[in-house]
């Protein structure tokens, strides 16, 4: 069932307690939503997680799951990684932009510029390791501490298309080439740097780390050059083993050196944002556009940039379009002057309908000409097929991308045919391993993604051999609003005429419900009380829920017949019944107390209820104080009546928990040293009744008699007697 369409799931009162819509789509996915206020974390959280573990569905897995949505976790598998994601906020960064550095470098030459380029930044990135601001004193140790460098690659793709390359299996080894290059460059010039200032105070400690991440460089480096020699991989290979022979004899002065910087502003400063099929430029008169990226524009012909804009921007008019041309158009009552207006439109609109809005059509000509009246879309309305209209407006106003192309070059077609968010993955990925610090670039997952969908793509990451992994839940539409029912608004009470009074309206509503009986557990809880009303003893017996709400009676009587037993008996069965099928017990305490016939009179036997008017009424005093605090039913304090003065004696003291504690029922679990400390204070009476004038009452024996004008009346069971002569 779609929330956001069947308006009987839709959930008003959620709304108004201040859930958002979102929240209340994946309550009715079936998602337990925990609404709590937890201290905001300071920054991005960090985990480290055991890979195998982790993988082969452990607990953790539905936690993280849950924390991964937020979009501030980051889940690593290795304390390293985890180690220099944690510092990555407080490096020294900067961007190398790979199209610009091979413009002005012969391609023989790339790889030297490169080097000299990569080791110029890393003195540049000490300087403001040594000068920078931190935000707090702790990061300003920790950055000295640790001296953390990132030098970003940007620009990888248009610069594999420069270089007649492909983001393929090819292009990746190239790229990882350029990456070996430039770590191998930064780490001998921090070497270079030690021998001057001294290595980092945390250097010692991570060499080890540091070392063995440029053996395994050196031998990926040998195992690309080996399936492909390039200058570019050999020269990288040179410079990891001068740079992993410098660092055992010097150390480094840089603990942690990153090539991968997530700041979309700094690539965009530097022109060259992420990969897409579509750039944005701005013109001259400010006015900001779409066009073919200049880097697929470069790869292409001319006849083939010019099919390719065709392709994405679209052809800007809708002559020849298929499905909606303009033939097609005045047969539903289009005019030129009408066909010219949707031509001028079309040039500046980016959704095919807008350019038949009202803004473009007069009203008047829609309503009289063609026949359609009302606000709404209006070429569905005149009899176009979503198809039609869909194949018109991919004419007219172009593609998203450049997917699916027919035409497409066949050197590009593959490339084009993937999304741009994957081919820059894959680059990512084949920068990565050269880079102390793992890609923690968010994957984007659905708004309306469950806890277990993110725990299933977190234990996909570790199965893949991911270092890190972070996921980012897309923003919810602006627009989303669930259709539910409106609320019925009482109408405001008319105010009230002088010369009559306004009359009384009673609005009823029947609401049946649906009640099912809520059974006991076999094992149940509950007490005994044993007392005697007018000298005849009356044993109560209680069954409770777990969570201590009363949910049957029993009750044993002596000294009567075996009819009234029996009528007990089944009455205690019918208010059990009752209980299990949701009748609160305010309605029968509320119900019985009060009623009167034989045995009544003086109760002994119990602390709290002194007097009764009938077995029934004793019985439901007892309940409606035990179970539901109705203090006003106790009649039988001791405490106002105590004239000597000292107190209850030993019931002040210690008292042990097994007093209370059933030792059967907890199955030998109690322990025997808990005691009850007697430091609560019973809560004062609502009404103390005063006894200094009180007789005893004929009826019951209590002595609360009290004088009530002409009658006195009994404040305990309420007989009342006239007082004459």
């Amino acid at each position: 069932v779609d929330g956001a369409q069947d308006v009987e799931v839709a959930r008003p009162a959620a709304r108004r307690a201040g859930a958002s819509d979102l929240d209340i789509l994946r309550a009715i996915d079936g998602e337990r939503i925990v609404i709590d206020f937890p201290p905001l974390p300071a920054g991005r959280i960090v985990a480290v997680a055991d890979r195998e573990p982790f993988a082969a569905a452990e607990a953790a897995r539905p936690a993280a799951g849950r924390a991964a949505l937020t979009g501030d976790l980051i889940l690593t598998f290795d304390t390293a990684d985890a180690r220099a994601v944690a510092d990555q906020p407080l490096a020294a960064a900067c961007a190398l932009n790979l199209p610009a550095v091979a413009a002005l470098a012969e391609a023989s030459e790339f790889a030297p510029a490169l080097e000299a380029l990569t080791r110029l930044w890393t003195t540049a990135l000490e300087i403001e390791l040594t000068s920078g601001f931190s935000a707090t004193v702790d990061q300003a140790r920790r950055r000295q501490a640790v001296r953390p460098v990132a030098l970003g690659l940007s620009g990888a793709a248009e610069w594999l298309l420069g270089q007649g390359l492909v983001p393929d299996e090819a292009g990746q080894a190239a790229l990882a080439a350029v990456a070996g290059v430039v770590a191998a460059s930064a780490a001998l010039t921090a070497c270079e740097l030690t021998e001057a200032l001294g290595p980092c105070p945390e250097g010692p400690a991570l060499a080890g780390e540091a070392l063995d991440a440029l053996q395994r460089r050196q031998g990926l480096l040998a195992a690309s050059d080996a399936r492909q020699s390039t200058p570019l991989a050999a020269h990288a290979a040179k410079l990891t083993a001068a740079a992993r022979k410098a660092m055992k004899r010097d150390g480094r002065r840089h603990g942690s050196i990153s090539l991968l910087v997530d700041d979309a502003e700094l690539s965009l400063r530097l022109g060259s944002p992420a990969f897409a099929h579509a750039a944005l430029f701005e013109t001259a008169d400010g006015a900001v556009e779409r066009r073919l990226s200049p880097a697929l524009a470069a790869a292409m012909d001319d006849e083939d940039v010019a099919a390719a804009e065709r392709r994405l921007l679209g052809r800007r008019t809708l002559m020849d379009a298929p499905g909606v041309d303009h033939e097609a158009l005045r047969t539903l009552g289009f005019t030129d002057a009408e066909l010219e207006a949707v031509e001028t439109a079309l040039a500046q609109v980016d959704v095919l309908e807008d350019a038949f809005g009202p803004l473009v059509l007069d009203p008047g000509y829609i309503r009289d000409v063609l026949g359609v009246e009302g606000a709404g879309p209006l070429l569905p309305r005149l009899g176009l097929s979503a198809e039609a209209l869909a194949a018109a407006e991919a004419w007219a106003l172009g593609h998203a991308d450049l997917s699916g192309w027919d035409e497409a070059p066949a050197a590009l077609a593959e490339t084009l045919n993937r999304a741009p968010s994957e081919i820059e993955r894959d680059l990512r990925r084949a920068v990565e391993p050269y880079s102390d610090a793992p890609d923690i670039t968010p994957d984007a997952v659905s708004w309306r993604a469950t806890a277990a969908e993110a725990s299933a793509l977190l234990v996909a990451a570790a199965s893949e051999g991911r270092r890190a992994v972070r996921l980012l839940p897309d923003a919810a539409p602006s627009g989303l609003l669930l259709d539910l029912p409106d609320l019925e608004v009482a109408p405001r009470r008319p105010e009230a005429a002088a010369e009559a009074p306004p009359t009384e309206k009673i609005v009823e509503r029947v609401v049946e419900r649906d009640r099912t009986r809520r059974k006991l557990p076999d094992r149940r809880k509950g007490y005994i009380q044993k007392a005697a009303v007018g000298g005849h003893k009356v044993y109560i017996h209680t069954g409770e829920y777990d969570d201590g709400e009363l949910g049957e009676i029993f009750i044993d009587m002596h000294k009567e017949g075996a009819a009234f037993r029996s009528l007990m008996n089944n009455f205690a069965i019918a208010i059990s019944i009752g209980l299990q099928y949701g009748v609160p017990l305010d309605e029968f305490v509320d119900a019985f107390v009060f009623t009167r016939f034989e045995p009544a009179g003086r109760v002994t036997g119990n602390d709290r209820v002194g007097s009764a008017t009938s077995i029934l009424d004793y019985i439901f005093r007892e309940l409606g104080v035990s179970y539901l605090d109705r203090t006003e039913l106790a009649n039988a304090d001791a405490e106002p009546l105590d004239a000597d003065g000292l107190g209850a004696g030993k019931a002040d003291e210690l008292v042990p928990a097994a007093h209370f504690i059933s030792k059967g029922f907890a199955r030998g679990a109690a322990p025997d040293n808990l005691v009850v400390l007697p430091f609560g204070k019973r809560e004062p009476e609502q009404r103390v009744v005063s006894v200094a004038n009180a007789d005893a009452c004929p009826a019951c024996g209590d002595f609360t008699l009290q004088q009530r004008g002409a009658v006195r009346v009994c404040d305990s069971c309420g007989t009342a007697e006239s007082k004459k002569g």
